[in-house]
């Protein structure tokens, strides 16, 4: 493949307009992650192909998140009444005791969350989000399945396919997941995902198996994500499918035979094994379940960089940190603003720049979560307990249209607070776009026609 010709487009935002350089871009994965950059890079004008390993796009995976950050993004890019026709706005997180169901935590969400952050907080089915992504994807990019890399060539850059083809490009993006071949060569060799030491039995159940029970059918009806907190475990379940399922996220110690996988199947009686002893509800639950996947839990400390040293391979999403469809939206901003092949690693470093403190920040935060659900019985749990009760008390006070008179700053329900809250929910990544290129847009710029150019003009570099 060859660079296209250059092409004038005008910029909304920005110092300079400027006469844009369209790419050929390939993009390893077809997962969200790589749809998602794969759109926003089209839409900038490049040309774009995704390689995909498997031999055909299948409907894998279970329950997702799109919360205000994500979802305001994909109602950008058309995808709102698929939204609301294949999602579940949820009204809530409700927070419960392992043993009988008691609430201890509760955080509004619905329309609260809608006029804090401009969006409404959805539960999909993985296979229907990417779905959408792929109808909207397609018809600005060249995608194609059964096409396993097997080696890369960084500094062309090209890929070498199993089938022996050889693709080059300008620019080459790893969006290959928690199993990534291409972090291997931004890292230097090899570079296994290790076990938290948790997985997780993922389950969905059919609607028509609890609506007639007077106990289950509220976990349909009331759009809430439920979270049971125990000793070394957690359950979440949440409907999706518009209300026609629910989905259960059960986690459980890691044991030898699991295996990091969407389709891997658990043990039933393990898994009634381990959960004995838990609510009414959760026993109900699992009676209804003739067969389980179980999912190894994988993770990978953060990465110094996700650029490849001569700055034409960079990692997005679960090859380099677990947030997707942000990153595709800023390395697509980002490049909609190239107008010549020496700004392609400037680019790069923005990217970096912009998602790096954000992207390692909620690793942590998801990892922090683990440790305040999976708390024994005793005087940790009753603390964390006493917590998130005054939070939920406090919620309470303000739909009852009084004042909030708690501090909800560090609660042990991470949703309680505010701050964090507004942080990860209110974050809009076309508008830390629009304000990088306002600060830094002139200073790249001088890029223009420069043989050698070096990242460290660029603010922010990691």
């Amino acid at each position: 493949m060859s660079t296209q010709e250059s092409k004038t487009v005008s910029s909304d935002v920005g110092p300079v307009k400027t006469k844009l350089l369209s790419l050929d871009i390939v993009v390893v994965g077809c997962g969200l992650g790589g749809l998602a950059a794969a759109y926003c890079l089209a839409q900038g004008g490049h040309k774009v192909t995704i390689l995909e390993a498997a031999p055909a796009i299948a409907d894998v995976g279970a329950g997702v998140q799109a919360s205000p950050n994500v979802s305001r993004l994909l109602k950008r890019w058309g995808l709102g009444p698929h939204l609301d026709e294949h999602g579940v706005k949820i009204q809530a997180m409700s927070l419960k005791r392992w043993t009988n169901d008691e609430i201890i935590g509760w955080t509004p969400l619905g329309d609260v969350a809608n006029k804090a952050y401009g969006s409404h907080f959805y539960f999909l089915h993985r296979a229907d989000l990417h779905r959408m992504l792929y109808a909207v994807t397609e018809p600005h990019c060249n995608i194609r399945v059964n096409c396993r890399v097997v080696s890369v060539d960084p500094s062309k850059p090209s890929v070498t396919l199993e089938s022996g083809e050889v693709i080059s490009a300008d620019l080459i993006v790893g969006a290959d997941g928690i199993k990534s071949i291409t972090r291997e060569y931004v890292v230097g060799g090899p570079d296994k995902p290790r076990a938290t030491g948790d997985s997780a039995y993922r389950v969905v159940i059919p609607a028509e198996k609890l609506i007639h029970d007077d106990e289950l059918r509220p976990l349909l009806d009331r759009m809430e994500s439920n979270i049971w907190m125990g000793p070394g475990g957690h359950i979440i379940g949440y409907a999706i499918r518009a209300k026609k399922e629910l989905n259960l996220v059960m986690m459980h110690p890691d044991e030898a035979e699991s295996v990091e996988s969407w389709t891997a199947e658990g043990n039933i009686e393990k898994m009634r094994e381990t959960f004995k002893g838990w609510s009414p509800i959760i026993q109900k639950l699992i009676a209804l379940i003739p067969s389980t996947l179980d999912w190894k839990l994988m993770d990978r400390d953060p990465l110094p960089s996700w650029i490849h040293k001569d700055g034409k391979l960079v990692l997005l999403g679960d090859a380099c940190h677990p947030m997707l469809i942000e990153d595709g939206a800023v390395l697509g901003n980002v490049f909609s603003h190239c107008s010549d092949r020496s700004q392609i690693l400037p680019l790069l470093y923005a990217y970096q720049s912009i998602r790096y403190d954000r992207a390692t920040a909620t690793q942590t935060s998801s990892t922090l979560n683990r440790d305040i659900f999976h708390k024994p019985d005793g005087p940790d749990q009753e603390a964390r307990d006493r917590e998130m009760r005054a939070a939920m008390e406090d919620a309470l006070r303000v739909a009852r249209g009084e004042e909030s008179t708690y501090v909800l700053a560090g609660n042990a329900n991470q949703w309680a607070d505010k701050k964090k809250a507004q942080i990860q929910y209110g974050y809009d990544a076309d508008e830390e776009v629009d304000k990088w290129w306002l600060a830094n847009g002139d200073k790249l710029m001088t890029f223009v026609h420069s043989p050698e150019p070096q990242p460290n003009v660029v603010n922010g570099d990691h």
